[in-house]
């Protein structure tokens, strides 16, 4: 570690005894005994800026006190330590630190420790008072008598930590901190790092990243002047350095793995690796050799899309706007990214790595836009292993470089049924889920938020393998996701979900919901009750409740023979809605829904009816895996057969407008948005994912439609 102009080391005892030298010259070392018992952790702080002035030092000894020392040394001379703060971690078994840095915020030091916990601590009021426990040139005395800090640690005030993160990389360890910009960096044992910011003196976690499967010992994180960022760890027996940007080992060194104490040193001509083996140093290097291969076109995902939702468009003054998608995979990450028509480039903004099993949903919730440069939304992501997460996703157009989007995601909350079963009161007299179940289907109930709970809340429906629906709720202010209410009505694997609102005329809302299963039938339900029981059951609990089962199904059509694999529904005016769905045997169905009251006015039931309905069988040549409705006259779908098909429709017949052929094989799933354009024209454009991401643009004139690609990713 620098210190000033010389390099020193530092080195700790189970005596008590701390010795701090100069590397470059043969003076004498400072003698310190700053515990009475053992010195347990020992680290250099990292400092923002450039590595100027003293060199900070950092000592953990018993008790969980922690000591911040300053160190300069001057050529011939004996390093000199002032301490400059005292600190005490929270009570735990293994009670010592691992690592530390100072904030680039100032007045701030952060620390790691052996639970794995981070700790903020404040500095900036210890540093003008600090006090000598060494003096430099006086070799007589650092060698006669050893100073003691103790003796003069009174004059610092012991502080306690501003900031707990407790257990945030599990009970293995935190390995580094670092800071980067705006953003705090740490990593761990846990095969994860995590990226966190700091507001009002509060560390908030942002997001977790999990590089890659396997790498469970996660060292270091550096940065490169390219803007990659890499990963340094071990993956088991071996010392690995893994690119995030291009998702590949830079380096794979077979050195036995795990090691306490290594070094590596990156430069464009060779790269080297040192480690202590058995007492022996050992140095691996290796000199650059010229990339014989060269990608050509990087992939979005390592395996099949399996979803995808446009988030919106944002526009910098003066240019184009750019279109933000998010993406979900079996390769058990999201990808939130934007797709220029201009270039048909698809740009990824960051991935999300929270999933252990493929992301197979994805829903948006308070989609806003700002200035028409920033947007912001939440978003649901859901998969296999009964596990759904959720963040808030704020992305903002460059306002200096055209076409340039930045992303910031903040992790909100996640769920998984298993760890909510392990939650449960009296499981023992209940069946146990089954915790391999996937959800195949997300949708956000609109117009949910309540006035009856102090803080705002979002609920979620989820159409699960299991034969079960189940509607969750998300407590933002609180960072918790809740299972609130589910039923087992279709008794088979329901396929998806989709909920919508009807508005009386006097303002009174009615929650509805439409799920879709493997044995062709859809199901209607009110579950506007259901709602209501859990937001006033919220209300006096603590967080946590009893699932609520929900109602029986208003009305049940049997609308094909068999899986439905696409669902949309359609608003229209007087209580009328147009559901149409796509099946497995290739068939479509629209059917116009009407919402109406009966019975006696001071309790009227809702009820609802089938006005009219269209089946086109053989409307397709393979699964229809997508479809919408774009007005009361249109519908479009598409299908595995690499078909995208413009219908028109009346309730006599579905009538072909007009067909095309899309690049992407095994399709999964299509979005659909609309854009007013110049001259006021009405479009709509499409993406599509499956073994790769296409985007179309859909014109209706008033004589004939017409499909357009814009561009295809594989």
């Amino acid at each position: 570690m620098p210190g000033g102009a010389e390099p020193l080391c530092a080195l700790g005892g189970g005596d008590g005894r701390l010795l701090v030298f100069a590397l470059s010259g043969p003076e004498r070392p400072a003698r310190l005994r700053p515990f009475e018992g053992p010195v347990l952790g020992l680290s250099w702080a990292a400092r923002p800026g450039p590595s100027l002035g003293p060199a900070a030092l950092v000592v953990s000894g018993p008790g969980g006190t922690v000591l911040w020392m300053d160190v300069t040394c001057s050529p011939g001379q004996v390093p000199a330590v002032r301490l400059m703060g005292r600190y005490r971690l929270p009570p735990c078994k293994q009670r010592w630190h691992t690592c530390a840095a100072f904030l680039p915020q100032g007045g701030l030091l952060l620390c790691g420790d052996r639970r794995g916990s981070l700790l903020l601590f404040p500095c900036g009021s210890s540093s003008s008072d600090g006090t000598d426990t060494g003096t430099p040139g006086s070799e007589g005395t650092a060698s006669q008598s050893e100073p003691s800090c103790l003796l003069h640690s009174e004059a610092v005030p012991i502080e306690n930590p501003l900031s707990v993160l407790f257990g945030l990389h599990g009970k293995t360890g935190v390995t580094s901190v670092t800071c980067r910009g705006d953003y705090i960096y740490s990593t761990g044992r846990d095969g994860c790092y995590r990226q966190l910011c700091l507001r009002d003196q509060q560390l908030e976690v942002l997001q977790k990243h999990r590089p890659r499967k396997g790498l469970q010992w996660i060292e270091e994180l550096r940065f490169t002047p390219s803007g990659d960022l890499l990963v340094l760890g071990f993956h088991a027996d071996n010392f690995v350095v893994w690119s995030t940007r291009s998702g590949v080992n830079l380096h794979c060194v077979p050195c036995g793995g795990g090691h306490r104490s290594w070094s590596y040193h990156s430069s464009p001509e060779a790269d080297a690796f040192a480690f202590i083996k058995r007492g022996d140093v050992m140095l691996y290097h290796s000199e650059a050799e010229p990339c014989e291969q060269r990608v050509l076109l990087a992939s979005l995902h390592g395996r099949e899309i399996t979803c995808v939702r446009h988030l919106g468009a944002v526009r910098a003054p003066g240019c184009r706007p750019i279109n933000v998608f998010i993406t979900g995979s079996e390769d058990t990450t999201a990808c939130v990214l934007t797709l220029s028509e201009l270039t048909r480039a698809a740009v990824p903004l960051t991935r999300l790595s929270d999933h252990i099993s493929s992301v197979r949903a994805l829903a948006l919730a308070g989609a806003a836009l700002h200035n028409g440069t920033q947007l912001c939304s939440l978003l649901f992501s859901a998969g296999g292993r009964a596990q759904i997460e959720c963040y808030r996703l704020q992305c903002t157009a460059d306002l200096e470089t055209e076409g340039m989007v930045s992303c910031q995601v903040t992790h909100v909350a996640s769920h998984r049924l298993d760890e909510h079963w392990d939650r449960m009161k009296n499981r023992h007299k209940l069946v146990k889920m089954d915790p391999e179940t996937r959800y195949m289907s997300l949708s956000v109930v609109c117009g949910t938020n309540s006035k009856q709970l102090p803080v705002p809340c979002t609920f979620l429906v989820a159409a699960c393998s299991d034969g079960s629906v189940r509607l969750f709720v998300l407590l933002e202010a609180a960072q918790k996701l809740l299972l609130v209410a589910e039923s087992f009505h279709h008794q088979r694997c329901v396929l998806k979900v989709e909920a919508f609102l009807h508005t009386w005329a006097e303002e009174e809302r009615k929650h509805f919901l439409c799920s879709a299963a493997t044995d062709g039938s859809v199901a209607f339900w009110d579950i506007t009750s259901t709602i209501a029981d859990a937001t006033d059951a919220l209300q006096h609990s603590e967080g946590e409740m009893q699932p609520l089962a929900l109602a029986t199904p208003l009305l049940t059509v049997v609308a094909h023979s068999c899986g439905v694999n696409s669902l949309h529904i359609q608003e229209l005016p007087k209580g009328q809605f147009l559901v149409a769905s796509g099946s497995d045997d290739g068939s479509i169905h629209v059917c116009l829904l009407e919402v109406t009251r009966d019975g006696d006015e001071a309790e009227p039931e809702t009820c609802l009816r089938i006005l009219e309905r269209v089946a086109r069988p053989c409307s397709h040549a393979a699964h229809v895996t997508g479809i919408r409705v774009l007005r009361p006259d249109l519908v479009l779908s598409a299908s595995v057969d690499q078909r995208l098909t413009l219908w028109q429709l009346s309730w006599d017949s579905l009538e072909e407008l007009s067909t095309t052929f899309f690049y992407v094989p095994d399709l999964a799933e299509l979005d659909c948005w609309e854009v007013v354009e110049a001259g006021g024209e009405r479009c709509w454009y499409c993406v599509l994912c499956g073994q790769g991401l296409e985007l179309l643009r859909c014109a209706a004139l008033d004589t004939h439609c017409k499909l357009q690609s814009q561009g295809a990713v594989q």
